[in-house]
């Protein structure tokens, strides 16, 4: 990533930026834009393919079971097609699959929520699967960003900014420092109970297990 006013990954590796596009909202708000504006690599679900063609952006690969493009994009764009036709997994796993196979480990998603709901939930249960599989993803909203964390880490922050923490697997112990709402060795038993905490500084530490967990993390209101 070239620009982001709220980067809280870090970008030391030196691989191109890469940006994987679904088919929800396209986003309106600022940072998602540069996100996808600065991408050197730009995958399309093919359902997407419609919205980025609109906004004048040249996908580098389009992947999916292509049953959603017309006949006019799959002739604009058909040395960009990669057909998968898996029924098993959704066309935002396809992509990701086609990134991590082309040795692009760090994604940034958008267009993933925003629309139907069925799909942003499932979008958003799938980012601790990428995790595993090795993706170092974030997906970008017009609210803020989410996260999904495998272990114990400490998280790059700033003062007032607005976390909710969801903890898909209830068994896991959790322990905050730097929280305004401090977590001591507790559990999340429904989504609802990590929502709307805050961060008191530009770190804050999530200790777990076994986990994994899902972060929300709002960006600065100007």
């Amino acid at each position: 990533m070239k620009k982001n006013p709220n980067h809280q990954l870090s970008t030391a590796n030196c691989q191109p930026s890469t940006v994987v596009v679904a088919n929800g909202k396209f986003p309106d708000h600022e940072i998602p834009l540069n996100v996808i504006a600065n991408a050197d690599v730009v995958v399309c679900c093919d359902g997407a393919t419609a919205n980025v063609d609109k906004h004048g952006i040249i996908p580098t690969a389009i992947v999916g079971d292509l049953d959603s493009l017309t006949s006019f994009l799959k002739s604009k764009y058909a040395d960009k097609l990669h057909h998968d036709p898996d029924q098993n997994t959704n066309d935002l796993t396809k992509a990701i699959k086609w990134c991590l196979s082309r040795n692009h480990t760090t994604m940034d998603i958008i267009g993933a929520t925003g629309l139907r709901e069925d799909h942003t939930l499932g979008n958003i249960g799938l980012l601790p699967l990428y995790a595993r599989m090795g993706a170092r993803v974030r997906m970008f909203t017009d609210n803020g960003f989410i996260i999904p964390l495998l272990e114990s880490q400490p998280i790059d922050s700033f003062a007032g900014q607005q976390v909710s923490i969801f903890s898909p697997n209830n068994l896991t112990k959790i322990t905050s420092t730097n929280l305004k709402y401090p977590i001591d060795n507790g559990v999340l038993n429904e989504y609802w109970m990590g929502t709307l905490n805050e961060s008191l500084g530009e770190k804050f530490t999530l200790e777990f297990e076994p986990g994994p967990l899902i972060l929300f993390l709002k960006y600065l209101q100007r």
